[in-house]
C-alpha cells in the first residue's frame, strides 16, 4: 500500500483547520505562535528604550496609559 506524498503546505493548512474547528480561532493562534522564534535583541532594546528613564518615569507612564484606556 501507498500513501501518496503530501507537500507541507497542504499538511499544514489541513492541521490549523483542524485546530481551529477544535479549539477557536483564538487558541489556535496561541498555539502556534509558541512555535514560532522571536527576533531581535530584547535586552540591548529594552535599555536603549528605558535607559533615561527611572522605575518611578515607567510606572507613571504605565498608569497614565491605564487610565486613558480605560
Amino acid at each position: 500500500m501507498t500513501v501518496p506524498t503530501r507537500s507541507l503546505s497542504e499538511i499544514n493548512a489541513d492541521a490549523i483547520e483542524v485546530l481551529a474547528r477544535e479549539l477557536g480561532v483564538a487558541d489556535t493562534a496561541r498555539f502556534i505562535n509558541q512555535f514560532t522564534t522571536g527576533y531581535g535583541n530584547y535586552t540591548e532594546e529594552r535599555k536603549k528604550l528605558f535607559d533615561d528613564l527611572t522605575l518611578d518615569e515607567v510606572a507613571s507612564e504605565i498608569r497614565h496609559r491605564k487610565g486613558k484606556d480605560g
